[in-house]
């Protein structure tokens, strides 16, 4: 919608609370989640509406809150916990938390039944999440444990000072072996489960380091800075060099069943971050899980 000239000049979470008729504060929440938009960019809660500018909103679902199961996920591994915060070694298999027409096992839900208590902050159904990693990528995940801690860790990803570092196995060698890979991310436009580089896409920044080159494939060190869905398996799959297993992205089928792949080949490696209870900077990383080893182990033995 276009913002009013009656409110040019107001901050945006009091426009925002005005034209919606909700709190500010759930008005100055949805601009911290960069769920609010103007003339195309993300804007935080504190920012100044312009008189005739176009005001984006994605407001949540008006849907039944889903329910939080307590379910014991088998192989999830809690690397640490304290008063604050809980990390967790996610397995490939499990979504971070309960969503539409997912009715397998969630990290919240094997937090529940391991007796955690989640911070209550956050949609009800993603209680205590501060980022996610997809159904098919494993790896490290911290999730808050206070309210606290949620609020500052969710403004820490926002602000990009949490150093998240992946490995990914991609086809051929990508040239050079270490570079950024800064094209924007949006929707695919003929499939609602992609994505894809699209001009009118959202700015996407990916680091890359060759870590390992063999003779088909190349093992990566990937640091992100922003943190867009699919970032990693669309960026290297539109430079021709996808995710080794990652089917939906381009990869070869043979390759993938040549190393025992079911899944795109990528690892949450390390997460670090100011720990939001005491300010130390704390650091927690995850080996392989034994699928992606053993491509490893295939490549290496040619």
């Amino acid at each position: 919608m276009p913002v009013p000239d009656g409110l040019d000049g107001m901050r945006v979470d009091a426009g925002l609370a005005r034209l919606l008729g909700v709190s500010r504060t759930v008005a100055a929440t949805l601009a911290e989640e960069g769920s609010v938009q103007v003339d195309g960019a993300d804007v935080s809660k504190s920012d100044r509406l312009g008189g005739g500018t176009w005001l984006e909103v994605q407001l949540p679902e008006p849907a039944r809150p889903l329910t939080i199961e307590a379910q014991p996920v088998p192989g999830m591994q809690i690397l640490y916990s304290d008063d604050d915060i809980v990390v967790v070694d996610k397995p490939v298999g499990v979504a971070a938390h309960a969503s539409v027409g997912w009715t397998g096992p969630t990290v919240i839900g094997g937090l529940a039944a391991a007796g955690f208590r989640i911070s209550t902050s956050g949609v009800h159904e993603r209680q205590g999440i501060v980022h996610r990693l997809d159904v098919g990528t494993s790896g490290v995940m911290v999730v808050a444990t206070s309210e606290r801690a949620y609020t500052l860790l969710k403004r820490a990803f926002k602000e990009r000072t949490i150093d998240k570092r992946y490995h990914a196995l991609v086809q051929g060698h990508p040239d050079p072996s270490s570079g950024t890979i800064d094209a924007p991310i949006g929707r695919h436009r003929s499939n609602d489960w992609k994505f894809a580089v699209t001009a009118d896409g959202k700015a996407s920044i990916t680091h890359y380091d060759t870590v390992e080159a063999f003779q088909a494939a190349s093992l990566l060190d990937v640091h992100l800075e922003t943190g867009r869905t699919h970032q990693i398996r669309v960026h290297f799959s539109a430079l021709r060099h996808p995710c080794c297993g990652d089917l939906t992205y381009g990869a070869d089928p043979r390759l993938a069943e040549r190393l025992g792949l079911e899944r795109q080949w990528l690892h949450a490696r390390a997460l670090g971050f100011t720990h939001p209870g005491d300010g130390r900077y704390v650091e927690f990383s995850s080996p392989y899980p034994a699928d992606l080893q053993h491509a490893l182990d295939v490549l290496r033995a040619t």
